[in-house]
């Protein structure tokens, strides 16, 4: 598998799968299907470059899960991998469990 590493304050996700099915069981075709809004940190950049000439920290790390906005960051595929390239204040939240 090809590595990726994201420059600056990007994060690389894995979406997760779309639901296929709704809450009542009843299948949903693709066209209705929501765009996935949740994913699986695999890499992340070595953060901002700050006007002190330190790099700021990023507040997500590899494998945390996060929620990120539907339209958000650039879609791209690895090895045959539906990844998308996000900044970091593209993620809304880390799902803590």
């Amino acid at each position: 598998m090809a590595k990726i590493r994201p420059l600056e304050d990007r994060v690389v996700v894995e979406p997760k799968a779309a639901e296929e099915r709704t809450a009542g069981g009843i299948v949903l075709p693709d066209a209705a299907q929501e765009k996935p809004q949740r994913g699986t940190v695999l890499s992340v950049g070595p953060g901002k470059l700050l006007d002190s000439g330190q790099r700021g920290e990023l507040s997500v790390s590899v494998g945390d899960e996060v929620i990120f906005g539907k339209y958000s960051g650039s879609d791209v595929e690895v090895d045959g991998k539906d990844l998308k390239i996000l900044r970091e204040s593209d993620i809304l939240a880390r799902v803590v469990k």
